[in-house]
């Protein structure tokens, strides 16, 4: 049985980047959704934290995430993610999950 793949992303924005990164992380959803393997791509903010954005990313298994990360939108992400925002990707295993 294969396990489904988990990752989230943490954005904090580089001071004055916080439009940039929204538009940045807005044109991942529709491209990510339309994959075949993908489960969820949800982009969640703080209101409290204006800047602050995390990407909620569930695939079927491990092929789909690795498909996500080399399609062309994951690819520009990551070209210009660094210049907008500090970046931490947690890779998550189910233990409890309904």
């Amino acid at each position: 049985m294969t396990s489904n793949v988990k990752t989230v992303g943490i954005l904090t924005a580089h001071p004055g980047k916080e439009a940039e990164l929204r538009s940045l992380v807005e044109g991942l959803i529709g491209p990510s959704r339309s994959e075949p393997g993908n489960l969820r791509y949800d982009l969640w903010t703080d209101p409290s934290q204006p800047g602050l954005f995390v990407i909620d990313e569930l695939y079927v298994d491990a092929d789909a995430a690795a498909a996500h990360q080399a399609s062309p939108h994951f690819q520009h992400y990551r070209a210009n993610i660094g210049a907008l925002a500090e970046r931490r990707a947690l890779s998550l295993q189910a233990v409890a999950v309904v």
